[in-house]
């Protein structure tokens, strides 16, 4: 789409594009949303799609309906673009206090090919979703009887041809606005036949004392679902409770065990120096030898710290009001230019830490930090927007608007990559280690299978999510489904939650690990740390199969591809806060005693 492709260019624009984010998702004509009778007010037909399916929408148009004479395809911006939306001018005329009583669209004959589209969608429970003065309209196109009929070949098909709007204004501003869909008037589609089909619609308007700033609270509440606050409160008091329980219980334990070990090892000390050491002090010649492939494990820590520079954005973002009910592109939109913005933190991070790791290779490292979690997105990108393509759903993205990300990507992304490479080589930084590196390794001793990789990971992802599981059911709603999430103060001490857990569960067992006199921790804090975010795909299965009407190969598709895109940044990101608190904690035990 050529217009989509102009109006994105602006997201090359930093300041442009954050400044955008404020916007609202749908401009109207009006930019105060102020009119006189009879002003014309902006009415667009977004799109159609099976209900259960969020994924899978298509143009409004694309269903047999009676378009305008004057049809008009709405500029968009890129947020609006990547969450697929396609506005056009709708068929129906809302003039401002203007009423309508069955005010005829149009009187169209359908053939059998447009009868038989209309069933298919009418069986799969197509909605359709407008845009009235920013405000969103929803409806089902139809309805299928299925009353007292056991045999589906006997089901009845109908499409409504009579919409009702019910519209309530303060003085001259829009407040509210319903639909309703006549039961009663109805085209049979049972047959594959051609049938007469006369689309009508009435308009009824009437004044409420709700103010112009507060007409979206309606969306927030209904989406929120205020009777289910309570559950979400209870939520976080449980993840709480139980966390400091654990977690202090934990503590209790490691601090009396480090405590222990630290009068232990001053007593062997002072009673003879030639005593055989045990433990973690056994192998402090060891515990910071650099880990194997550590231009990989450098890149890891770079994309996860970027990654955790990108959710605390966007959480500055929501809890400061941007991503209110139905802006969603600003969402995306964000995604996209804050992702851009903090590349730079990736590329210091990750030469950085290869450089004090004394690698020599630092732009290979650098290449690998910009592809390690691009790479697989862009992959996975392409692959379902092919799929979108074979299906016309609007999901797939305009060639314009790919040609806008890439450029995004080549002018903003890999620039402040490539800057914040140069300044990570030249930071000087050292490797802080306590302890001198002997020349060769020790070696590990044989030990059971549940201290192995895998065990270890299983045990360190269960704790911090079960912390979060609650709440992943509301997230999932929303993002795959038609709730709106609105508060983001609860979801924000979840966060906060997630990330304590991580970290101290991933230091215990760090410190379990070298207890057994295994000193190759660099890599297990890290994959222990981001376990969870397997746990988190785990529970897209669950969702998916016990909680989700979804179906159908690009819906599927879909879901659990882009869901492995996000639970693969959950890894790195939260496998970046467990290795880092791994480090913090090993580089304090181990100048707390005296290591020759």
């Amino acid at each position: 789409m050529a217009s989509s492709s102009k109006s994105s260019i602006v997201a090359m624009a930093a300041s442009l594009l954050l400044i955008s984010l404020m916007a609202p998702l749908v401009r109207s004509d009006a930019s105060d949303h102020r009119y006189k009778p009879g002003d014309a007010v902006p009415l667009y037909a977004n799109k159609v799609g099976p209900f259960h399916n969020p994924s899978e929408t298509y143009r409004y148009f694309d269903l047999p309906f009676c378009p305008p004479p004057d049809l008009k395809e709405k500029k968009e911006a890129l947020g609006e673009v990547l969450n697929g939306d396609r506005l056009v001018s709708a068929p129906y005329k809302l003039d401002f206090l203007v009423e309508r009583e069955s005010e005829q669209v149009c009187k169209k004959t359908l053939s059998r090919e447009d009868v038989e589209q209309f069933r298919k969608a009418v069986a799969k429970d197509y909605y359709f979703q407008m845009y009235y003065d920013d405000l969103p309209i929803w409806g089902f196109i139809g309805k299928v009887d299925k009353e007292g009929k056991a045999d589906p070949s006997e089901y009845k098909y109908y499409l409504y041809k009579l919409i009702h709007f019910d519209v309530l204004y303060n003085k001259d501003r829009v407040i509210e606005i319903n639909v309703r869909t006549d039961p009663n008037a109805l085209v049979d589609l049972t047959e594959d036949k051609p049938v007469e089909a006369e689309f009508m619609y009435t308009v009824k308007w009437k004044e409420t004392i709700i103010p112009f700033d507060k007409r979206m609270d309606k969306y927030s509440q209904t989406s929120s679902l205020p009777h289910h606050l309570e559950i979400h409160w209870f939520s976080i008091i449980n993840s709480c409770v139980t966390v400091l329980l654990l977690t202090g219980f934990l503590a209790t334990i490691l601090m009396r065990v480090l405590k222990n070990d630290f009068v232990k090892y001053a007593h062997d000390e002072e009673a003879a120096d030639d005593q055989e050491e045990t433990g973690w002090k056994y192998i402090h010649g060891d515990v910071f030898r650099y880990p194997k492939n550590k231009s990989l494990f450098a890149a890891a820590l770079g994309s996860g710290t970027q990654l955790f520079a990108l959710t605390i954005f966007i959480f500055i973002l929501a809890l400061v009001g941007v991503f209110y009910p139905y802006n969603r592109g600003a969402l995306f939109t964000a995604l996209v230019v804050i992702y851009a913005l903090t590349s730079g933190i990736a590329g210091y991070t990750a030469t950085s830490f290869y450089c004090q790791l004394e690698g020599s290779n630092w732009v290979r490292n650098l290449l690998l930090t910009g592809c390690l979690f691009c790479g697989p997105l862009f992959l996975t990108f392409c692959f379902l927007n092919t799929v979108a393509i074979v299906y016309t759903a609007t999901a797939a993205l305009p060639f314009g608007t790919i040609v806008v990300i890439v450029l995004i990507w080549g002018l903003v992304t890999s620039p402040l990559l490539v800057l914040g490479g140069i300044a990570g080589k030249n930071s000087k930084f050292e490797f802080q280690a306590p302890c001198r590196t002997t020349k060769y390794p020790r070696e590990i001793p044989p030990l059971p299978w549940y201290r192995g990789t895998l065990p270890q990971m299983a045990m360190a992802g269960f704790l911090p999510f079960s912390a979060i599981y609650i709440e992943l059911y509301y997230i999932f709603a929303s993002v795959w489904g038609h709730r709106i999430y609105t508060i983001y103060s609860i979801l924000f001490i979840v966060f906060i939650i997630l990330l304590i857990v991580t970290a101290f569960i991933t230091v215990a067992l760090t410190y379990f690990q070298l207890a057994a006199e295994d000193h190759e921790w660099w890599w297990r804090s890290f994959l222990c740390g981001g376990s969870t975010g397997l746990f988190i795909y785990g529970y897209c299965l669950y969702y998916y199969c016990a909680r989700s009407d979804m179906s159908g190969f690009m819906q599927t598709s879909f879901f659990f591809g882009y869901m492995a895109c996000i639970c693969y940044g959950f890894f790195l990101m939260l496998g970046t806060v467990g290795f880092r608190a791994s480090l913090l904690f090993v580089r304090h035990i181990y100048r707390s005693i005296k290591c020759e």
